[in-house]
């Protein structure tokens, strides 16, 4: 009996077995242990025992006992029967000849394993629950629903009736709710009385207003310019009066909070005008406090941006052209110079031991006057730059930029709620009295803070002659350039800023420190002492380079990695380039056979296919956690998703007489359900589909993953881009960096702007996962490498696994304990010469494992700990300089391993790895060709939902092509063809010549049952 927030087909599945269980199920829930095994000898007949036996594995994996126990899956018989030696598991029919053995057997097993039916004892445990899951989560009614069955199962509950349970779920969730409106509402009216109503006047609309001033200020800037950046203030200063991030929020979960703040942000003023109080009260004051950070983060985003592109930029390339229109006079000088230069070294050659000045000034003066030559020395000192001018003359250059950032100098002190470290209090000091200087030409220099002033602002602030009063001009520049630097650096933050808080702030620290030290360092194996953790990782160091020399010893002069002269004396490896694996012709027969096996098929008959196998598009939930109300939800988000995926919009999928496809049912899809947290639990479902997948299996065990950025064009007005021209051209875009597992799943992806260093968001990425297990090994390519991030990602648990360019200009390090005797390691003893510095590992241990405690636990970004720990010059903090001692164990380890002369799979499965993520690419560019691939969302929520979708149908495809290439090799196997499995292993489910892309696009419901046929003669491996 279907209840309101399950479908029909989710109600019939409840305590049934839909499609087969995966072989991690089968292992999981019906192997027999010795226990099991006994228990079922006690029964006579085979007929009994398989009975038996397939009840008890029922009940584990159902969490109810079937009033049919046959009414299984085969696989679940066979794979029951094989542990019992049975071999004919057909006789299991006669298991239900007789009734009362079966319902004998069933209270049997009841008995012994102490399931229990759900009495008012069990029920206010199961309500304890639900309401604890809702309360800190915030998860919608299905999900919610399925936790509950979990919690079923793991307590040995049998299942109640659907419809109990589901009425069980939503009163909980219910109750749940009330309390969370009713504490913030309560927090409110603490915080401040009158708060509430000035919220509800947000909803009103003007009499000269098209919209509310609630949609005014959700809507962000776009447009990089000083007159913008002033607004983005003006806008953020609003948010901030009406005071909502006054309000004590600590007693609510911060998740249910976000919730609240994304139904807020996302619904129209009409929708929330009409909620009932207090939620109405509690979702205003969770939006208005979550536009407070973003509207400074927007501001922050802005400045950075216009920093970059309207003052940094064009004055670097002004003071080049600068220089460059100097050049001739610069020629003509240095040709006078050089002629004289070289009379001058022939006259004192001649001179000996005494020199007349008069005759060496006649021989000059041949080559031309002494007034040209005082000249040309003058020339060639205003236009050769010594150490600073070159920098100087950019700084120049930026101070005639001043009209670019005067609208909003008053503005940017005030309205951001500055903090900073001490390094970085001087510069907010300075900030704060830029607006004392405005309407003035004149400053004197005992006005400003000289120590701001670096050698390469000298000239522009000071003039050339260090003159008593300062370049107003310049010196407000100067200090902008300061603040970036320090935000940059986090030593200067915002604090109700979401992007751009204080990090430190966000580390573990007191009795949230002293709460999960033990248990989160146990779990990462950090827990022993730093002299114990050390002394294990040095035996491996030790070992890997005796292994290394034994190797290069046993391979002789011409392997692919020797040692060679220097050319100073000392020893060097020379590692030659990896030769390419020989395609085999069975495996390029069988690449040929199974892609013209493939059905030809449209995407969205992909995406309603996965679906009808894994239920993946269920996850998409409303925004407010209420129960959809409408008809072939799956359909509606199928079309929402290929629209984002492909890039085409809502058009090519809009069919007026389908409901499902109406452009107002899909508009609303699109706005409601589709978002970053639902592409996440869809991810989820598929990326568990895939590792359940024979062929993917032999593929990896989802182990090893790897991390790489593809960029994207923006060519629309927004300030989440940034400049690259070597990507871009003359535009700005983003990078969507994508973890994908050796089973060829996306695991977890970030968007940001522009082309930033990669290594300071692939751990970013590798915490953020989806799902799947946790990769072991992370493989990235050569800009992801820093010795720092190696120190991180060890302390994490991660191999970190770089492709690292110029293997044989690499520096390898040694460890040895204070007092200990350096080990031999033979003719590697020079290149093992550098020393990693224990010393500052064991003083800064503590505050080592602090930081990775923290990441772990999400308390802070990884980008924004990288950027904290180094310097502005590029030099480490001490803590940084610790990291990157520890980093450089691994770095080591894995630069051994990549050059291993007697072994080659470890740098082989790191390049194939890569070529895996590159294929990826690929494909993603083949799905999101609509506008050319180029992306023209405005807002960093809009780039990660359309590139969320991207990733969630690249994974559909990929999930497809797998299970579709598992049947292939089935059948041609059937067919009596061998297929050698060192050729499965190279196969790839990232091909897309038979899937149709284009034109509109037809959301048909796949066949009930079964795969679709393949293609006709080469099924049959002709």
């Amino acid at each position: 009996m279907p209840v309101e927030f399950l479908s029909d087909a989710q109600a019939a599945a409840f305590g049934r077995f839909v499609g087969e269980p995966s072989q991690n199920d089968l292992e999981r829930f019906f192997h027999l242990d010795d226990t099991d095994q006994e228990l079922i000898r006690r029964r006579r007949g085979e007929h009994s025992r398989l009975g038996f036996a397939v009840q008890v594995g029922t009940a584990r994996f159902l969490g109810a006992l079937l009033a049919d126990p046959l009414d299984v899956p085969w696989s679940v018989v066979d794979y029951v029967a094989a542990q019992l030696g049975v071999a004919d598991p057909s006789v299991v029919k006669r298991y239900t000849e007789r009734v009362e053995t079966a319902n004998a057997h069933a209270r049997e097993i009841r008995a012994v394993y102490g399931y229990r039916d759900l009495d008012a004892p069990l029920t206010e445990a199961l309500t304890a629950f639900v309401f604890s899951r809702s309360w800190t989560h915030g998860e919608g009614l299905t999900m919610l629903f399925g936790h509950a069955v979990a919690w079923l199962r793991r307590e040995k509950v049998l299942l109640p009736g659907v419809s109990v349970l589901a009425r069980l779920v939503a009163a909980t969730r219910e109750q749940a709710t009330v309390r969370l409106h009713a504490q913030i509402a309560v927090a409110a009216e603490s915080a401040d009385p009158r708060l509430p109503a000035v919220l509800w006047s947000l909803l009103t609309i003007g009499q000269c207003d098209r919209a509310s001033r609630l949609e005014l200020l959700r809507t962000g800037p776009t447009r990089v310019s000083g007159p913008a950046l002033e607004r983005a203030l003006q806008r953020a200063a609003v948010v901030r009066s009406f005071g909502a991030g006054a309000v004590d929020l600590s007693m609510v979960p911060p998740a249910r909070v976000r919730s609240l703040a994304r139904y807020g942000l996302g619904s129209k003023a009409q929708t929330l005008g009409r909620l009932a109080e207090p939620r109405r009260t509690a979702t205003l004051v969770a939006t208005v406090a979550a536009l407070e950070a973003s509207t400074v983060d927007d501001a922050r985003d802005l400045f950075d941006l216009l920093m970059a592109t309207k003052v940094l930029g064009p004055s670097r390339r002004a003071a080049a052209a600068e220089r460059l229109a100097k050049m001739p006079e610069l020629e003509k000088a240095s040709s006078v110079l050089a002629r004289v230069g070289a009379e001058l070294l022939r006259v004192l050659e001649g001179a000996g031991e005494s020199l007349d000045v008069s005759a060496a000034w006649a021989a000059l003066e041949k080559i031309t006057t002494r007034d040209r030559i005082v000249d040309a020395v003058a020339k060639v000192g205003e236009l050769v730059p010594d150490g600073t001018s070159a920098e100087g003359a950019m700084r120049e250059q930026m101070s005639r930029r001043f009209r670019t950032v005067a609208p909003f100098l008053r503005l940017l002190g005030t309205t951001i709620p500055w903090g900073a470290t001490p390094a970085g209090e001087r510069v907010v000091e300075a900030l704060v009295g830029v607006d004392a200087l405005h309407g003035r030409r004149k400053v004197r220099r005992d006005e400003i803070d000289e120590a701001l002033v670096p050698p390469s602002w000298h000239t522009a602030v000071f003039g050339a002659s260090n003159e008593a009063e300062v370049d107003r001009d310049a010196w407000v520049v100067c200090v902008l350039e300061q603040l970036r630097a320090s935000l940059r650096r986090r030593d200067v933050f915002a604090t109700t800023s979401t992007r751009w808080g204080d990090p430190r702030a966000q580390l573990l620290a007191g009795p949230a420190w002293d709460a999960a030290r033990e248990p989160v360092l146990r779990s990462l194996s950090l827990d022993a002492p730093v002299g114990e953790h050390l002394q294990a990782k040095l035996e491996v160091l030790d070992a890997a380079w005796r292994g290394l020399a034994e190797s290069i010893g046993q391979a002789g002069p011409e392997a692919s990695v020797r040692l060679v002269d220097d050319g100073e004396g000392k020893a060097k490896l020379s590692v030659s380039p990896l030769d390419a694996l020989d395609i085999p012709e069975s495996l390029t027969r069988l690449r040929v056979q199974i892609a013209d096996m493939l059905p030809r098929v449209d995407l969205p008959e992909i995406l309603l296919e996965v679906h009808s196998w894994t239920g993946f598009l269920d996850a998409y939930t409303h925004i407010s956690g209420s129960v959809p109300r409408m008809d072939e939800l799956p359909v509606s988000v199928a079309a929402a998703l290929i629209a984002q995926a492909c890039n085409v919009g809502l058009t090519p999928v809009v069919a007026d007489g389908h409901p499902a496809l109406t452009r107002d049912r899909l508009g609303h899809v699109d706005a409601n359900y589709i978002r970053a947290e639902t592409h996440t639990a869809a991810n989820e479902f598929l990326i568990e589909a895939q590792s359940n997948v024979p062929v993917a299996r032999s593929w990896g065990g989802g182990l090893l993953a790897s991390v790489d950025g593809l960029r994207f064009v923006v060519p629309v007005r927004t300030i989440n881009a940034a400049p690259n021209p070597k990507y871009f051209g003359h535009g700005r875009g983003l990078t969507w960096f994508n973890a994908v597992n050796d089973q060829v799943a996306g695991i977890g992806a970030v968007v940001v702007p522009g082309t930033a260093r990669d290594s300071l968001y692939v751990l970013d990425t590798m915490l953020n996962l989806d799902g799947g297990p946790k990769p072991e090994i992370v493989a990235s390519d050569t800009a992801s490498y820093s010795d720092m991030v190696f120190g991180i990602f060890t302390l994490l648990g991660y191999r970190f696994s770089p492709r690292i360019a110029d293997l044989s200009d690499q520096r390898l390090w040694r460890a040895t304990f204070p007092g200990e005797v350096a080990a031999d390691y033979g003719v590697l003893n020079d290149v093992a010469r550098h020393r990693i510095n224990l010393g500052k590992i064991t003083t800064h241990w503590e505050d080592m494992t602090r930081v990775a405690a923290s990441l772990v636990t999400g308390s802070v970004r990884a980008y924004d700990l990288l950027r904290m720990l180094t310097r502005e010059n590029g030099s480490p903090a001490p803590l940084g300089a610790a990291l990157i001692e520890y980093g450089r164990i691994a770095k080591t380890l894995h630069l051994l391993s990549l050059i291993d002369p007697s072994d080659e799979s470890y740098r082989r499965a790191i390049n194939s790895q890569l070529t895996v993520q590159e294929s990826r690419h690929r494909l993603a560019r083949a799905i999101f060709h609509g506008r050319r691939g180029q992306i023209y969302q405005r807002y960093r929520e809009g780039q990660e939902d359309q590139l969320g979708a991207l990733g969630l149908v690249v994974n559909a495809v990929v999930l497809w092509n797998t299970k579709y290439t598992d049947a292939a090799i089935t059948e041609l196997r059937e067919n009596g063809q061998e297929i050698p499995e060192e050729d499965i292993t190279r196969l790839s489910p990232l091909a897309d010549a038979h899937i149709n892309m284009l034109g509109r696009y037809a959301f048909t419901a796949p066949a009930p049952q079964g795969l679709r046929p393949f293609r006709g003669a080469a099924a049959s491996g002709t």
